[in-house]
């Protein structure tokens, strides 16, 4: 699976935060290290899932050069979780279907690549 850089914050009298540079608004804390490492990976695989679900494309992880060459982060200790609890990185695939059938996509659901994902998963389960 793919590991996505965390960095991980201890202010005075504050929890240890977490926030990933790649995934602006993905953060989380801990009140030991052991739990805040627990969080992250909890909140990296449900961020995750959320982008999935929302036909999002998951970025490509950022290298520890690039993500610590910004002064907001030199205070930070890095460190990788892996992103084994979310779904699958998503490739992008053009398509050709006949028009009528994606009209029919589109009156069942509101997220064709998940209905299209099923309903392969269903067909390979089927064939096996």
């Amino acid at each position: 699976m793919t590991n996505y850089i965390a960095l991980i914050r201890k202010e005075p009298n504050s929890d240890f935060g977490v926030e990933f540079p790649d995934f602006p608004g993905c953060i989380t804390a801990g009140r030991d290290l052991d739990e805040a490492r627990k969080m992250a990976a909890e909140a990296l695989a449900l961020h995750i899932h959320g982008m999935m679900e929302d036909g999002e494309l998951l970025p490509t992880p950022s290298s520890l050069d690039a993500i610590m060459e910004d002064r907001a982060n030199k205070d930070a200790v890095a460190f990788l979780v892996d992103s084994a609890g979310a779904p699958p990185r998503g490739i992008r695939l053009n398509v050709i279907l006949p028009e009528d059938l994606v009209r029919e996509i589109d009156r069942s659901t509101r997220n064709r690549s998940r209905f299209l994902a099923e309903a392969a998963r269903e067909k390979l389960r089927q064939s096996a």
